[in-house]
């Protein structure tokens, strides 16, 4: 039987018949997904209904076999994947190309699933990167370099102690591709048309990587040269694969894995990816950068986008994205502003994926604080240029 499938719209309040949903599936949604979505159970505030309202995630929460819910975004899908593309560096690579006219979140899913499974055949078939691991062990020959002093400390000892080069497949580099295929086959987002392949470049691993959890931060900053530089796009679909598997997951033999979207992250990393590749040459941006408030790190401020300028180190803009209608709260301000205050900035930020009613625009003890538009809605391209002509004055003699 198929399985009954329930579809919310981030920050669309829906409402269901009391006998659509059993108590104990309302139940299990509230305590593992209740930061994915709000739950209220039938009563006279709902009248009689269950209410339920995706919290600014999307994707697809499989709570049972029977049971799952799909998470949509309040954007267009094309748009969703143009920000994927920017945040991920997918762009780099050409991975979308052709993907963006997918029709759901599961189709797109499968697609790039493919796309890495075949890739990682490719890769096998030429074989897998190694490296040489350092290795200490004792040995009944002698292997490597023969540690003397501590084999004349044992000297009735019949294996000797030996350091020693292993050149091993079994290194980070595959651990991280066998860890994300093993967690696509899972996903229970994967058809019969893309589940063998994504399987069979899982089992190219076998007898040759153990079996190591990895995390999205595990495919940045890596070291790439000319033996391994065909590893970058793996592993950067690893990492979009890995970031989007959900907070909520639990480590074990599960039958299927959420695929969950915090777009207010998302945004946050579109956004600044989309600014790093469209800057004027003078402007460097960081991105959570800590400023530490006290000893050992015990309290720290972690600020979304800074803008310096090269030449000087100068900060000259603090940012801080708000996936989320306006307008801006008083907590909202406070925090931008004691970030540019910390940065001795001269101007603070807010940016909101859609216009507010009133936007800010004030300044206080010399400090300038205002809100500005990174739009989600229509071409990408175009909104961040207009976001860009706002956020930079206008070169002197420009009209």
């Amino acid at each position: 039987m198929d399985p009954q499938i329930i579809e919310l719209t981030e920050y669309q309040p829906a409402h269901f018949p009391a006998d659509a949903i059993t108590l104990a599936i309302g139940q299990a949604l509230w305590e593992s997904y209740r930061q994915q979505v709000e739950v209220q159970e039938p009563s006279f505030k709902t009248g009689g209904q269950w209410r339920l309202a995706a919290q600014g995630w999307v994707g697809h929460i499989p709570l049972t076999p029977e049971f799952r819910f799909v998470l949509k975004p309040k954007i267009e899908l094309s748009n969703l994947f143009r920000m994927w593309e920017y945040a991920y560096r997918l762009n780099s690579f050409r991975l979308l190309d052709g993907l963006v006219a997918s029709q759901s979140l599961p189709e797109f899913y499968e697609n790039l699933a493919h796309i890495l499974a075949l890739r990682v055949l490719d890769r096998g078939r030429k074989g897998f990167y190694r490296a040489y691991l350092a290795q200490a062990d004792r040995l009944p020959y002698v292997r490597g370099r023969l540690e003397l002093p501590s084999a004349l400390q044992q000297p009735g000892q019949i294996n000797l102690p030996c350091q020693y080069e292993e050149h091993t497949a079994d290194i980070p580099d595959n651990q991280i591709l066998a860890w994300t295929l093993g967690r696509i086959a899972r996903s229970g987002l994967c058809s019969d048309r893309v589940l063998p392949t994504v399987r069979r470049a899982y089992h190219a691993f076998q007898g040759l990587i153990t079996p190591v959890p990895c995390g999205p931060q595990t495919c940045s900053g890596r070291a790439y040269h000319r033996l391994n530089e065909d590893y970058q796009p793996l592993h950067a679909l690893c990492r979009f694969f890995l970031d989007q598997s959900g907070p909520s997951h639990l480590p074990g033999d599960r039958a299927m894995l959420p695929f969950l979207v915090d777009m207010a992250r998302l945004y946050e990393l579109f956004v600044a990816e989309w600014l790093r590749a469209h800057l004027p040459a003078h402007l460097e941006l960081k991105t959570q950068e800590q400023v530490d408030l006290s000893p050992a790190n015990a309290l720290h401020f972690q600020i979304d986008l800074s803008l310096y300028e090269k030449s000087t180190g100068i900060t000259r803009y603090i940012l801080d994205t708000k996936y989320k209608a306006g307008p801006p709260t008083s907590d909202d301000i406070a925090q931008v502003m004691a970030y540019a205050r910390v940065k001795r900035s001269a101007e603070a930020i807010l940016v909101y994926p859609t216009p507010l009613t009133q936007p800010l625009d004030t300044t206080l003890d010399g400090l300038r604080i205002r809100s500005l538009t990174f739009a989600l809605s229509g071409d990408l391209e175009q909104a961040g240029q207009r976001f860009l002509r706002d956020l930079l004055p206008a070169p002197e003699g420009t009209g």
